[in-house]
């Protein structure tokens, strides 16, 4: 089975290729911007007590790790469908992650401000969010059998 792949096929313009994609998705602005979110909900998981941190921490992390990931799922593929199932996870996690700091002020857990740095980095993420979902390409779908975004 391994044997069917031939070290030849894959050349220096192939390397140069993968590392061009590599570095366009790692510094994608909506890429950048999901690692921030992410970084921003990790210190603030980090510094709720043990009874809210059991209760809202692991659905955070959760919320603010799959955007980065799917948006990386999204970007490197050019199924239409596929796109926009993970822009799908990508909004729902989003709006969660945004609805769990109305929580937490609401228990007054954290310094308002905490929060709205937060609150401003997902609606930073949501304006680049429609940019990106704009440039998908329509005329790029597989049906996958579960007859979804198609017309």
């Amino acid at each position: 089975m391994w044997d069917d792949f031939d070290d030849n096929d894959f050349d220096e313009d192939d390397m140069e290729e993968f590392q061009r994609k590599r570095d366009e998705l790692k510094l994608h602005p909506l890429k950048l911007k999901g690692m921030e979110i992410f970084d921003l909900t990790h210190a603030l998981v980090g510094s709720l007590d043990e009874a809210r941190k059991e209760l809202y921490g692991g659905l955070m992390l959760e919320s603010a790790g799959l955007l980065p990931a799917k948006f990386s799922g999204a970007h490197s593929v050019d199924d239409y469908i596929i796109k926009m199932e993970n822009a799908v996870i990508m909004k729902v996690h989003a709006k969660s992650l945004q609805s769990m700091t109305y929580q937490l002020a609401l228990e007054g857990t954290h310094a308002e401000e905490h929060l709205q740095l937060l609150r401003d980095a997902i609606e930073e993420f949501r304006v680049l969010f429609k940019e990106w979902v704009t440039a998908f390409d329509g005329t790029e779908r597989f049906d996958d059998g579960w007859g979804l975004f198609l017309d």
